[in-house]
């Protein structure tokens, strides 16, 4: 099965220096040459054989277990150079058939009812939480930062990704603001504390709920900030700001109807929503066999073009998009260098398997960013087109004020003392 994986590695692997080892130790050498060796060893022909079959899922569970071994260089060097060459169109019938046939299931795979979306956020955010704390920084971020300069501090991109989108939603002292999705509550707490928003964070997650519960005790907004354990079809009530950030991956398609339709029904006359998401920036698609089985059970990432007209149809009106196209990348990286480094707490959190699994999700993801598979978009919506001024500047200009309150802060990083033991910053 090894001169079959040969033969799919020459089809797909035209530009690079990948050397693939076979079980009996034979090298195979493929690509131009160019750049630096990238070397790995399949360690039986049996894992030879499920690559070949279903690249999407075993080529993660062979890393995951010891089935492909690093040589020269690292995961992520081997899924970039491979990544790559598939973006210039070169790829095997162990990718396209395994692909097509999950996308007429897709709706079903994504048929995320109350019940099965509460599964599907605790298999990956209710996670022993001191695992997030090796990597995140100390506002427990865990989206797409914005980075103002190639220099910036993940702490501080994180920062500017909260001003960013306040200062687009124009959110006013006294305001009543969701935040579908809130995480951990960094961004809740910013709106109630910087913009002096009442707040509500609605979040899936039991773990992520009780750390945003206390944190905003030890801030002493409790009264300013709300939040809850609750499905977004579930809240009621009007709001004059609605914010949802990296949330939406986890609707599934068959529900954007109901997200926007409810987004609709919750938002005030004069309100702004706005909405930041992965893009699929090459079109509809499917989500991968092994990040569906072991990271995002029933997420899809969605193409923009799979968006716009829902939005339309419920009645909204796009009133700014804004695509962020490697800032993911950056922020992906720093994740990733942030989880290697504390590779050993993570090991004594888990096991070296499920170590393995984590740092292919990430290198993955940023591979992902980096070819320009994927991208970020915010979307801007409004019932009354007169709800935002008539140019763009409101937005800079806002940033700005915010920056000039928000720099002088201890930038919201408050964590429960038994999360704040890992030492990241």
């Amino acid at each position: 099965m090894f001169a079959i994986l040969q033969r799919a590695l020459q089809k797909v692997v035209h530009t690079g220096n990948l050397v693939a080892v076979s079980p009996s130790g034979t090298p195979v050498h493929v690509g131009d040459g160019s750049g630096d060796e990238i070397r790995f060893r399949i360690a039986s022909q049996a894992w030879a054989a499920r690559i070949v079959l279903h690249p999407d899922l075993y080529l993660g569970e062979a890393w995951m277990n010891g089935g492909l071994v690093m040589e020269k260089g690292t995961i992520y060097d081997l899924l970039l150079l491979l990544m790559r060459n598939v973006r210039d169109g070169h790829m095997t019938a162990g990718v396209r058939i395994p692909a097509l046939l999950r996308k007429i299931g897709r709706r079903l795979q994504q048929f995320n009812r109350r019940r099965r979306a509460r599964r599907n956020v605790a298999h990956h955010y209710d996670l022993d939480g001191r695992l997030y704390d090796l990597f995140l920084d100390r506002d427990l971020q865990y989206s797409c930062a914005y980075f103002e300069n190639p220099d910036a501090s993940l702490r501080d991109a994180q920062l500017a990704k909260k001003r960013h989108l306040a200062a687009k939603l124009l959110v006013k002292p006294g305001m009543k603001v969701l935040d579908i999705g809130c995480g951990w509550g960094g961004l809740a707490l910013y709106l109630a504390e910087v913009c002096q928003a009442h707040v509500i964070g609605v979040t899936l997650s039991e773990e992520q709920y009780e750390v945003a519960r206390s944190r905003a005790q030890q801030r002493g907004l409790e009264g300013q900030v709300e939040f809850l354990l609750k499905d977004y079809r579930d809240v009621e009530g009007t709001f004059d700001r609605i914010v949802s950030v990296g949330m939406f991956e986890h609707v599934g398609i068959g529900h954007y109807p109901k997200f926007f339709a409810k987004v609709r029904d919750l938002l005030a006359p004069d309100g702004i929503a706005l909405l930041h998401s992965i893009n699929r920036s090459d079109g509809p698609g499917v989500t991968s066999a092994w990040i569906d089985r072991y990271i995002f059970p029933g997420g899809y990432i969605p193409a923009m073009s799979e968006v716009l007209p829902v939005i339309e149809r419920e009645g909204l009106i796009v009133s700014d998009i804004e695509i962020l196209r490697l800032h993911y990348a950056e922020t992906l990286r720093e994740w990733r260098r942030r989880f290697v480094s504390q590779w050993d707490k993570a090991k004594a959190l888990y096991d070296e398997r499920f170590c393995r699994m984590w740092e292919f999700y990430l290198a993955g993801s940023e591979v992902m960013f980096r070819t320009g598979f994927m991208n970020n978009f915010q979307i801007q919506m409004v019932k009354d087109q007169m709800a935002v001024p008539l140019t763009r500047d409101y937005m800079s200009e806002e940033e700005e004020r915010l920056r000039r309150i928000d720099s002088a802060r201890r930038h919201l990083s408050s964590v429960p003392q038994r999360r704040s033991t890992a030492g990241s910053s």
